[in-house]
């Protein structure tokens, strides 16, 4: 008797263990299910790219993908080039952002939504709101900026897309102040991970912050910042160099990690960084037109490069300076972004003329 008790006993167990390990799969299936959503989209077999490509990106499996703000994403195996639009059922035909998870996943940033590809599979993400709050930071999140409001910005984690708000700042609530009918100063036009695992935030007039994992810093040093009307070159891009400096699109290079140069103490207690002048103007002009760039990546060979809207790309290679000019038919060519492939080579996008790709001697226009 004692023994069937004890049996029975056991059998009760087991079932409880299997009936909640399959109701928390259900629960977490369930969960994947509301916040994932699989679309079906078709692909042409395509010839070129379009003229107006802003970001590019290679994954794990060597694929190439190149995003268009007008014409939607492209997908190069090194044999097919294949194009994805909306009327053939991609969310939309402006890609901002491109990136991959640890499982290979590719993210696409677009003006309706996010959405992953894996397994010829695109899938939808639907984000939540229920806590705006909820910031974390691991090793393995995504950051996303965000297309329909300013004020948030977006971190993939554990399968699931949550919705941020962005913390203020003196600087950005003044603006706001000032200028009630202007664009929101928090819109975010970069994220960046450090060496350190901290993420960074570029703003479009509100200057840059650091997120690491419990505490927000701000710089807002008039370098950074764009509080003027008008269009604003913000903070596109963030690079930490070799050295341990960060360079966020201006002619100085700030120190965040490495403070100890620094002999003024009550500085030190009060701010996390320092800022010394970089490559100043590259034209050596106090006005001239080579003060702000709009992307920076570094090499391996830890060489920075430079692009300007109107004025070519640069290469930095410690106290050296190297000038790419892009043009075509003796028009300078505008320049949007830069990319280091996963082989080292460096790529150019434009809102006008396709994609370059540097030969070793000059940028010279990608053809398929």
């Amino acid at each position: 008797m004692k023994y069937s008790m004890r049996f029975n006993g056991l059998i009760s167990f087991i079932f409880l263990v299997i009936t909640n390990s399959c109701l928390g799969q259900v629960v977490q299936e369930s969960k994947k299910a509301v916040n994932q959503s699989k679309i079906f989209v078709i692909a042409d077999t395509v010839k070129s790219l379009s003229k107006n490509i802003m970001v590019i990106f290679q994954d794990k499996e060597n694929n190439f993908w190149f995003g268009s703000w007008e014409d939607g994403l492209y997908k190069y195996d090194g044999k097919v080039l294949v194009h994805f639009k909306s009327k053939n059922g991609f969310p939309s035909d402006r890609v901002e952002e491109i990136k991959e998870d640890d499982e290979g996943q590719v993210f696409f940033n677009t003006k309706n939504g996010i959405v992953k590809f894996k397994d010829s599979t695109f899938t939808k993400l639907n984000e939540t709101t229920g806590n705006l709050n909820a910031w974390g930071l691991t090793d393995h999140d995504l950051w996303f900026k965000s297309f329909t409001d300013a004020q948030f910005v977006y971190r993939y984690h554990d399968e699931i897309l949550h919705k941020l708000e962005l913390p203020k700042c003196p600087k950005g609530e003044e603006w706001i102040r000032k200028n009630p009918n202007s664009p929101n100063p928090y819109s975010i036009y970069c994220t960046y991970k450090d060496s350190e695992g901290n993420v960074w935030f570029g703003t479009a007039v509100s200057g840059v912050f650091r997120y690491n994992g419990s505490a927000f810093d701000w710089i807002v040093e008039p370098d950074v910042l764009e509080m003027h009307n008008g269009p604003s070159n913000g903070v596109r891009g963030i690079v930490e160099d070799k050295d341990g400096f960060f360079w966020f699109n201006t002619s100085y290079k700030y120190n965040i990690y490495n403070l100890d140069h620094v002999a003024n103490q009550e500085f030190k207690a009060n701010y996390f960084y320092d800022r010394v002048e970089s490559v100043g103007s590259l034209d050596r002009k106090i006005d001239g037109p080579l003060n702000e760039y709009l992307s920076i990546i570094k090499d391996d060979m830890n060489c920075l490069w430079l692009a300007f809207f109107q004025n070519g790309v640069w290469k930095l290679q410690g106290e050296k300076t190297t000038h790419y000019p892009i043009s075509e038919d003796g028009k300078n060519v505008p320049i949007f972004c830069l990319y280091k492939d996963r082989r080292g080579g460096i790529w150019l996008g434009t809102p006008h003329n396709g994609v370059y790709f540097f030969n070793g001697n000059s940028f010279e226009k990608f053809k398929f």
